[in-house]
Parts: structure tokens; C-alpha cells; sequence
């Protein structure tokens, strides 16, 4: 993979934009990830011999695009999972919803992974999911939200399910809506975070220009 943009690097981490439908780390499929992508990146640009270690800190799916850390050593990488433990490592969200979202909201459920997909459950059988979200703006004309969403926890496709399940499913999502446009309407636009070294609190941010994010104003 050409033009990798990349945000921040240093000798603890490296920040970079993951693409649309590229994987976060591999799996059964074999289709390209970014983690195999960096290693290959840190191997030829510093030269190094042998398997190159790179930690993977948090995931984004597939079809989603934004912006992601990982770690270039095992002690970076421990201390990014106590910062997303301790709720010190902050991500927030755009995303263009169909229909016209609440100005603001907190959503609170259960979710169940079930196979590829995941549905909302019971406190006994699902994992706690909460998020916190803004309405920036609305086109009237295509009835469309775009939202700024802070996302309190990590579950499998929270997100576009918990939206979905409210009768606002995001542009794109064919999975927990009915669209069948190309893009999914979902960018991790800001990340926040200590350094894992000098515990200075990092603000990365990133405005996406591609469809339907290009039809607002941010």
C-alpha cells in the first residue's frame, strides 16, 4: 500500500489514518491490514533485519476509516491499554445518520456478538455499550445527520447497531440498515491519549473529504 498518511511517529508510537476497507490487523480472509502494512513500513524505513514488533492497540472495522495508534514497543503497548482501561485514551467519531437525529443523547445497552454481527441483548448475556453524541448538522433535502459521536466503550459494530436499533441507521450500512451506498458514513475523526513515555496528553484530529462527509459543513 502507497501514500500511507501518517500523523505522528516517534519511537513509541506510530499515528495513522486507516483507509476504508482495509482490516485493522488480519484475519481468516487474508485481505490487506493495516498492522501488516506498518510493520512492512518500519522494516524498510529503518532497515531492520528480522520480525519487526508493532502492537495493536484498538481496532476499527473494515469499512470504517479514521484515525488509529499502535504501539512500536510492548512497553508503549501496555501503557495504551492502561489508558484505554483508566478511560484516559479518548476517541470521538463523525457520522452521517439517516433521518434527523436528536440535537444530543446518551445511549446505553447490552450488546451480544453473534457470528460476523451483533445484536442488542440482556446485562446477563451482552457487554455494556455506551456513547455520548452531538447533532453538528441536518440536510433537510436527503434527510441526513451528521453526528459527532464520543464513543465510552469498544463493542463489535456499537456504533451503527445502537443507532440502527433506533430507527437511525448510518449512511452505508447495509449490515444494520438497508444501504447499499458505497461508503459507510463513519470516520474516528479525534484521538486523544497520554504518550505512553512522557504521559503528555497527544490530540490528533482529522476532517474526512470524501462522500457523504463532503456534503457538510465541519
Amino acid at each position: 500500500m502507497n501514500n500511507l498518511n501518517i500523523l505522528y511517529e516517534d519511537n513509541h508510537i506510530i499515528v495513522v489514518i486507516k483507509p476504508r476497507d482495509i482490516l485493522s490487523q488480519s484475519d481468516i480472509t487474508n485481505d490487506i491490514d493495516m498492522l501488516t502494512i506498518l510493520k512492512d513500513y518500519i522494516k524498510k524505513k529503518y532497515n531492520k533485519p528480522g520480525n519487526v514488533y508493532l502492537g495493536l492497540v484498538h481496532r476499527l472495522d473494515k469499512p470504517t476509516s479514521g484515525i488509529m495508534v499502535f504501539a512500536r514497543t510492548s512497553k508503549a503497548a501496555k501503557r495504551l491499554q492502561e489508558s484505554i482501561i483508566n478511560k484516559t485514551f479518548k476517541k470521538t467519531y463523525l457520522a452521517v445518520i439517516h433521518g434527523k437525529v436528536p440535537n444530543n443523547g446518551t445511549y446505553i445497552d447490552y450488546l451480544e456478538k453473534q457470528g460476523n454481527n451483533s445484536i442488542i441483548s440482556t446485562k446477563e448475556k451482552g457487554k455494556y455499550a455506551e456513547l455520548d453524541f452531538n447533532r453538528l448538522d441536518y440536510e433537510k433535502d436527503k434527510d441526513l445527520s451528521l453526528v459527532e459521536i464520543n464513543l465510552k466503550t469498544g463493542r463489535n459494530h456499537q456504533i451503527r447497531l445502537q443507532f440502527a436499533s433506533r430507527g437511525y441507521p448510518l449512511y452505508g450500512d447495509s449490515k444494520y440498515g438497508n444501504d447499499k451506498n458505497l461508503n459507510l458514513g463513519l470516520f474516528a475523526y479525534k484521538l486523544e491519549f497520554p504518550h505512553p513515555t512522557t504521559k503528555k496528553i497527544l490530540t490528533f484530529k482529522s476532517i474526512p473529504d470524501y462522500e457523504p462527509f463532503k456534503n457538510f459543513k465541519i
